[in-house]
């Protein structure tokens, strides 16, 4: 009854003793337990009472709960349990909705478990009704194909589908925008990529590596444990309306608080009084000084001076170009850290990566960040303030399954494994049919979790699209496994025994896409200048006079010389004196770093 509250007494910062817990999506009165047992091994030790499942579900109806939440102690082993809990719901409280953990996470560790099927059944009741008067818009359109939409792996689902497992869509938006950078990507050329997300309020960066998104099974949104498959994407509070204040200690400190869309920043003129990112860079013309949008959002820099002039640059002695300056690199710096984060500290060498810069400020933090963190190479797709929604288009059908096993990996649980596989092919092959996708459209995608015996956090070895049952599949898979545990955490144990802790199963039905475009070459840059500005790059070179250049009309293969200024609808290319572009076949530009190719 208090898992939710126990939680694993994990401080999410070692050094704060004044935080506290997020209090429990769930209070106390409304978590009922029943008396009934199922063991580790999914034998019922303890039949559920009927009388007792009964007289639960009469006393949350009773108490107007909008949604039942049913978690049963090893139910990923043996769901019979949750199968009659549910039926006991939908036959007495039919109005409810029911989250059943067998269903949404069929997987061990119990508080995990317990909190991705609350979430599950607190977000619900919301998405159920939003989602069904979405549908009957669509239907009253005349239109017959159901909806799609994205969820956290990067793939689509049927709106029926979500409506049974609305957890799955947490940090789907991004997610759509690592999919769209990794088919952009592949199609440029760049298979090994950082995705750099800036919009107002947030960084999300994740890692592709050989064309393919790295994925998660656990994360905390606003510290409560999410476990579902989702693309691993790091985000952290720095976007274009972060604010920027110095602190007690006397300390310039940028995010994550934010001004958002609205107010916003101080330079949009709509009631924002505080510096932001975004002011910085109007203020050392970086963005346009008169307007942003292509001409649509009005700015006023005077505004933008006023507040960076009061509370960044008098209080610490600066002059104002320093001090917007130093917003920009605390920024930077925080942007890198997060690069790092899920890139170097993982085991991956920057160099052979290069940074995929889309939302709204991206671009014009990339080519910095880059440098900073080692990148040689950005990439800046076409409106890149559109990535996320450009990702969808992009995108396969796609569901996972899981089955926790937990065994040593030795010839009987190679063949469990097995089993297991055979089993979770079933039901996506069922599950596909129920989207319509046709069978040679169909492909299965397999992993397995693993750790050394004794660990208790595990590592994702791919299997390729089938399981190899032989003896050599299973030596394989162990040295597999101890490739990846020295890459992410920088040593292996030669002889130590591997245990297998989850199977994974990935179905994926394949959706026809429209090719990416190529442009044609001819054009002189010249006839994509749009003026001159004077732009501060720094301290050593202060302000300089800078080529204007509209981003649709240059040209392809064209070499673009620093310093210069590209701008489009969306966002904002910034090259510094000594660096230099192209824009490819595709239409991305693409940043050398370094001074020289």
């Amino acid at each position: 009854r208090d898992v939710l509250e126990i939680g694993r007494q994990v401080r999410p910062h070692l050094y704060d003793y004044s935080h506290r817990k997020p209090p429990p999506l769930v209070a106390r009165e409304h978590r009922l337990e029943l008396d009934e047992r199922v063991n580790a091994e999914g034998r019922i030790l303890r039949p559920l009472n009927p009388a007792e499942l009964e007289a639960a579900v009469l006393a949350l109806k009773a108490a107007g709960v909008r949604s039942v939440a049913v978690c049963f102690l090893h139910a990923y082993r043996n769901p019979a349990h949750e199968a009659l809990a549910r039926a006991a719901v939908e036959r007495l409280y039919p109005e409810a909705y029911v989250s059943v953990s067998s269903e949404v996470l069929p997987e061990f560790r119990e508080f995990e478990r317990l909190s991705t099927t609350v979430l599950n059944a607190v977000v619900g009741p919301r998405m159920h009704t939003y989602l069904g008067r979405f549908l009957e818009r669509v239907h009253a359109l005349g239109i017959e194909i159901e909806p799609f939409t994205i969820h956290s792996n990067g793939g689509l689902m049927s709106v029926r589908a979500v409506r049974s497992f609305p957890v799955r869509t947490c940090l789907s938006g991004p997610a759509a925008g690592v999919v769209g950078a990794a088919e952009v990507g592949r199609a440029a050329g760049h298979r090994n990529l950082v995705t750099f997300d800036v919009g107002g309020t947030s960084t999300d960066v994740s890692l592709v590596v050989e064309g393919t998104p790295l994925f998660s099974s656990l994360r905390a949104i606003a510290e409560y444990p999410v476990k579902t498959p989702m693309i691993d994407i790091h985000v952290i509070g720095a976007g274009g309306g972060s604010i920027a204040a110095i602190d007690d200690a006397g300390a310039l400190k940028v995010g994550p608080r934010s001004a958002g869309a609205d107010p916003g920043p101080a330079a949009y003129g709509r009631g924002g009084d505080s510096a932001t990112i975004t002011d910085a860079q109007i203020v050392l013309h970086r963005l346009n000084p008169v307007a942003l949008l292509g001409g649509r959002l009005p700015v006023d820099e005077h505004r933008a001076r006023d507040v960076l002039m009061r509370d960044i640059a008098a209080p610490l002695g600066l002059s104002l170009e320093q001090a917007a300056e130093g917003v920009i690199r605390i920024a930077n710096a925080n942007m890198g850290r997060a690069i790092r984060a899920v890139s170097t500290e993982r085991g991956y060498n920057l160099t052979e990566f290069a940074l995929f810069a889309y939302g709204g400020a991206g671009p014009l933090h990339a080519i910095d960040v880059a440098a900073e963190c080692g990148i040689p190479v950005v990439v800046v797709p076409q409106e890149p303030g559109t990535m996320c929604a450009r990702g969808m288009l992009l995108t396969n059908i796609s569901f996972d399954f899981v089955r926790s096993l937990i065994a040593v990996a030795d010839e009987r649980s190679w063949r469990r494994v097995g089993e297991l596989f055979a089993l979770m092919h079933a039901e996506a092959a069922a599950w596909l049919e129920r989207e319509r996708v046709a069978a040679p459209e169909r492909s299965y995608r397999l992993h397995l979790d693993a750790r050394y015996q004794g660990q208790n956090f595990e590592v994702v070895v791919p299997l390729g699209d089938h399981l190899d049952a032989s003896d050599e599949g299973l030596a394989a898979f162990v040295a597999e496994f101890a490739v990846a545990h020295a890459r992410e955490y920088g040593y292996d144990l030669p002889g130590k025994p591997v245990e297998i802790v989850n199977c994974r199963l990935q179905a994926v039905g394949k959706v026809p896409k429209a090719p990416l475009a190529e442009r044609a070459p001819g054009g002189r840059l010249e006839a994509a200048s749009r003026g001159r500005r004077q732009i501060y790059f720094g301290d050593a070179l202060g302000w300089v006079d800078t080529p204007v250049y509209e981003r649709q009309a240059i040209p392809i293969q064209v070499r673009i010389e620093g310093p210069a200024l590209i701008e489009e609808m969306s966002s904002t290319v910034a090259l510094a004196p000594g660096r230099h572009a192209r824009v490819d076949r595709i239409g991305n530009i693409v940043v050398h770093v370094k001074e020289h190719d």
